[in-house]
């Protein structure tokens, strides 16, 4: 079952004027469903968890293998911040279809935190091979699911053709704990957008009423 939950794509214009002898200018927009899988992408990467930051203008995944020693980030996906909302819908619908399929999803279960490790003390536990450091763009994802795992297919939608940029597979009963870390994200960055929206619009409405005094001309 996939489930493919690619953005509205920005039509790209060809050219901003036609070039000399002829030509034209034109809307083109890809097609995730045909999307094109690269060799070094199509075995993709099997996670244990992931975590999830926040940037000025995209959020980060870095899908971690917690298996064996030295823990690491297996792939780290980028993708710009209207994407994730839509994740979290994929997401979603794939749970309720595998519910339907194949029953409930059983979460593992979580081992007890001795306390709450700031994010530099889990990265300084963490290796981050140079291969994943910049990490893989992605503005869309199609979702697939199993018995016994989801299967994430982070795309790129560029005209001419869409293609897989990280392929990534979580066990089944990590899915659940995934959709509710990106819900808690999403929701952190609203409210945050929230402020900072009402402290502009706070800070408008002083300046209204307390518009800057005229420049004196020096003379008494």
């Amino acid at each position: 079952m996939n489930d493919s939950m690619p953005p509205e794509p920005d039509p790209h214009d060809s050219s901003a004027e036609p070039p000399e002898g002829g030509g034209r200018t034109e809307q083109v927009q890809s097609t995730p469903v045909t999307a094109r899988v690269p060799d070094h992408v199509s075995q993709g990467v099997f996670s244990t968890g992931v975590i999830i930051m926040t940037g000025n203008t995209e959020f980060v995944l870095d899908f971690l293998q917690c298996i064996g020693k030295p823990r690491q980030v297996a792939a780290r996906v980028v993708m710009p911040h209207a994407t994730l909302p839509q994740m979290i819908d994929a997401l979603t619908r794939n749970i309720d279809l595998y519910k339907q399929r194949f029953g409930d999803l059983h979460d593992p279960a979580r081992p007890p935190q001795q306390n709450n490790p700031s994010v530099q003390e889990i990265y300084d536990e963490l290796k981050l091979p140079d291969a994943v450091l910049s990490g893989a763009y992605a503005n869309g994802v199609m979702i697939t699911h199993g018995p016994t795992e989801f299967g994430f297919d982070f795309l790129t939608n560029f005209f001419p053709h869409s293609a897989v940029s990280c392929r990534v597979f979580l066990a089944a009963g990590q899915a659940p704990r995934l959709l509710e870390s990106l819900q808690g994200t999403f929701q952190q960055f609203q409210t945050r957008v929230q402020d900072q929206q009402k402290t502009q619009a706070e800070k408008r409405e002083q300046e209204d009423e307390n518009p800057p005094a005229a420049g004196s001309n020096g003379n008494e």
